[in-house]
């Protein structure tokens, strides 16, 4: 019997899955690696610690079931978008830390280049706005920040990649240095309907051709493994960007259909087929995965402090002890006791996308415990997601009617609830809720024959639908008093 190995390389942990012929999942390993904070508003990782933590669990999945790399029809990967690595070719070290998605060191670099005029050319090429979220301004950062970074690169010394370029270089002993679309559509460089690295846009954001990987589609061989550690001659079959993933992972494969992963953000979805929609309302527009020739893109909504923010109520705060515990502590009070939790600690992301926005609590009074604050913590999640979805219903002109979701957060059936009644929806929750590292799996099966597709759109097995039962008097309610919070916490540390 032979399985198809998944990487999940996430913001806060690298996972492996193993899955068998008929979807299901045989050996799961996760570990945990360290988040740096060196100033307010920077984020980094160690991109050396994510390989790391990468290789470990890949063989801890192996180990559980006893598999040699002969058992493994192919690798996919899936990934944490934009957080940026750049490495010397010649010893595969790093230069610097990775600077992560939710880094806001070059806010001040984006502000700059919106008010010269360039968010309007950059939209039209990228689908995307001038934002720190996005890799450019990060690349750019580290050229001009690391002591001789930019003769190297201009010199072709270093490479630049998103996590699974900086995946697929160790897996392979620095033989592929490549992308593929959907992660390449995140970094503001690549012109998402010519296909290319936009020449434009790399001179705007003074960047050497030569640091670029090679892009490639979501779903083909691109070589064989070389590390001795993972083992020998296994094909690295599919690359997507987490959300990408998730949404070919819960099967929305015709237009029009959605899902939300609530992980370390919440991250909205709509598959738009072959049609590229520039929002209007401030969403993006992104290559959502390439099979063959065809190109599928989608139309996205990004929450920057999804499920992190009960990371940092348990972490910070101590708050309660695990995450898991947040439900039960929220389900201890009737409601949030007027209690508001605008989560922008990273600032804010779609659609308002104000980076100088901060954290803020409102409403807080005598009687106010930890249950409230936990409650208005798990409420600010779907709050946000609400949002995205309203933004999106006027951009495709029509409500969406119904939302798939998973992430480790929608395990929490109060939010969950509470995400049907404030955004008046159906909410579909699947059996697994690991639709990122299945979706790799997926697209990995097809590439090496493991699966076709019609016997991959028969798989989808729902657990548990929410439907709204909250009187829209009180929905109109709760989401007044949201919106002044909201309004109170912009623009904070302009």
């Amino acid at each position: 019997m032979k399985y198809i190995l998944a990487i999940d390389q996430g913001t806060s942990s690298s996972r492996c899955i193993l899955y068998d012929q008929e979807t299901q999942p045989v050996a799961v390993a996760q570990q945990e690696f360290k988040q740096w904070y060196p100033h307010p508003g920077w984020v980094e990782h160690h991109a050396e610690e994510i390989w790391q933590t990468q290789a470990s669990v890949i063989k801890q999945a192996l180990q559980q079931q006893g598999l040699k790399p002969s058992d493994i029809a192919g690798i996919g990967i899936t990934n944490q978008r934009e957080t940026t690595v750049i490495w010397e070719r010649k010893t595969g070290k790093p230069i610097y830390n990775a600077i992560v998605w939710q880094d806001r060191r070059t806010a001040d670099e984006c502000t700059r280049l919106k008010d010269a005029g360039f968010e309007p050319t950059v939209q039209a090429k990228t689908g995307l706005l001038l934002d720190a979220y996005f890799s450019a301004t990060k690349i750019k950062w580290l050229l001009d920040n690391v002591e001789g970074a930019r003769t190297k690169a201009e010199r072709g010394e270093l490479a630049f990649g998103t996590i699974d370029s900086w995946l697929v270089w160790n897996l392979s002993q620095g033989e592929l240095h490549i992308t593929d679309v959907s992660n390449a559509s995140r970094t503001l460089l690549y012109n998402i309907e010519q296909l290319r690295w936009d020449e434009e846009l790399l001179a705007l954001f003074d960047i050497p051709p030569a640091l670029l990987p090679t892009v490639k589609t979501s779903t083909e061989v691109y070589g064989l493994t070389q590390h001795p550690e993972i083992g020998l001659g296994i094909p690295i079959a599919a690359i997507a960007g987490d959300q990408q993933a998730a949404l070919f992972g819960q099967l929305c494969h015709q237009p029009g259909m959605a899902k939300c992963t609530y992980g370390t953000g919440s991250f909205l979805m709509m598959n738009t087929g072959r049609k590229k929609v520039v929002s209007k309302h401030r969403l993006l527009t992104t290559i959502a995965w390439q099979i063959g020739d065809d190109v599928t893109y989608a139309l996205e909504g990004s929450v920057f402090m999804g499920g992190a923010v009960m990371q940092w109520l348990r972490d910070g705060l101590m708050v309660f002890k695990q995450a898991s515990d947040s439900e039960a502590l929220a389900s201890s009070v009737s409601d949030n006791g007027g209690v508001y939790f605008v989560p922008a600690l990273t600032g804010l992301g779609a659609p308002h996308w104000d980076p100088h926005a901060r954290g803020a609590i409102f409403g807080i009074t005598r009687g106010t415990t930890r249950a409230h604050l936990a409650r208005a913590a798990l409420e600010s999640i779907a709050f946000q997601v609400d949002e995205l979805l309203q933004t999106m219903a006027l951009d495709c002109g029509e409500p969406i009617t119904q939302l798939r979701i998973d992430g480790g957060a929608a395990n929490n059936n109060l939010m969950v609830q509470f995400q049907a009644d404030i955004s008046n929806i159906n909410v579909a929750r699947p059996d697994n809720l690991e639709t990122t590292a299945l979706g790799a799996a997926y697209l990995a099966g097809l590439a090496v024959g493991f699966w076709k597709i019609d016997e991959l759109n028969k798989s989808l097995r729902v657990n548990q639908t929410f439907k709204p039962n909250l009187p829209s008097e009180q929905v109109d309610l709760l989401k007044n008093y949201w919106q002044k919070a909201v309004a109170r916490a912009k623009n904070w540390a302009e």
